[in-house]
């Protein structure tokens, strides 16, 4: 199991929490300080079966300085995926937290209860 955090979100203190509870084998990984690779991010949204806009952090101060809330500026859209994803690599920031990747593929963004559930044995 890898997690990606931020250490000082909460969010992620208390996906780490419920991993550590459950007595689980994971690692770490600071996705600010080792950002995930075109390639990584195209894997996770794979797995997570959503878009990259699905887990862009929008009111980031980088967000507003792209201006990613403008639809018409950052279309959601096919073609503008890759924009997105590179944004994201560039910018991992951006990167909605935390992300829980389960041994079997499961991939959650772990903000929720029920996310935690589908990933962590136990809860």
């Amino acid at each position: 199991m890898e997690i990606w955090i931020n250490p000082s979100c909460s969010k992620c203190r208390v996906a780490v929490g419920s991993l550590d509870e459950a007595g689980v084998e994971y690692t770490v990984r600071r996705y600010l300080e080792e950002p995930p690779s075109l390639a990584e991010l195209e894997a996770v949204l794979g797995r997570l079966g959503l878009e990259p806009w699905d887990i862009t952090r929008t009111d980031e101060p980088v967000a507003k300085e792209l201006g990613m809330k403008d639809r018409q500026a950052w279309p959601r859209d096919e073609a503008s995926r890759g924009r997105w994803i590179a944004a994201l690599a560039e910018h991992p920031v951006l990167i909605q937290r935390p992300i829980i990747s389960a041994d079997d593929g499961t991939t959650v963004v772990g903000r929720t209860e029920e996310a935690l559930a589908k990933v962590v044995p136990g809860r």
